[in-house]
């Protein structure tokens, strides 16, 4: 069932865990050093209701975590060819309202008592075929 404010902010399941909906793309582009085309960057607003986590997924592009309401928080996983066993964390929240996951690191997210809604900024831009799950 989706959670409240997944139907407040039309959000949809997310691949990784949680509920998500992407509200802007830039109508600028860059063509990557491979040849790939990608937006400059993409925002997403992406919700953890209370008890749910992510899974451990990678992204070809730097990430911003920006908070809105309640904690997150974020491991991290480095950058091999899986999540690492050695991992760090960051959090999310009103008093740290930003983070950066960086291009290609493994991450996922940690079940939290509250739910937590944030945007995520990414550049160059999102698309799923640069994204990996564990």
């Amino acid at each position: 069932m989706r959670p409240p404010l997944a139907e407040a902010l039309d959000l949809e399941p997310h691949p990784e865990g949680g509920w998500y909906r992407q509200t802007w793309i830039s109508p600028e582009s860059v063509t990557l050093p491979d040849g790939r085309v990608r937006a400059t960057a993409t925002l997403i607003y992406f919700l953890l209701p209370a008890g749910e986590s992510s899974a451990w997924h990678r992204v070809a592009s730097d990430e911003v975590w920006l908070a809105h309401t309640g904690a997150v928080t974020v491991e991290l996983g480095g950058s091999g060819p899986a999540p690492a066993e050695e991992t760090s964390t960051f959090v999310v929240d009103a008093d740290r309202p930003q983070g950066l996951v960086p291009a290609g690191v493994w991450q996922r997210t940690v079940p939290s008592s509250y739910d937590a809604l944030v945007s995520c900024l990414v550049s160059p831009g999102f698309d799923f075929a640069d994204f990996d799950l564990a």
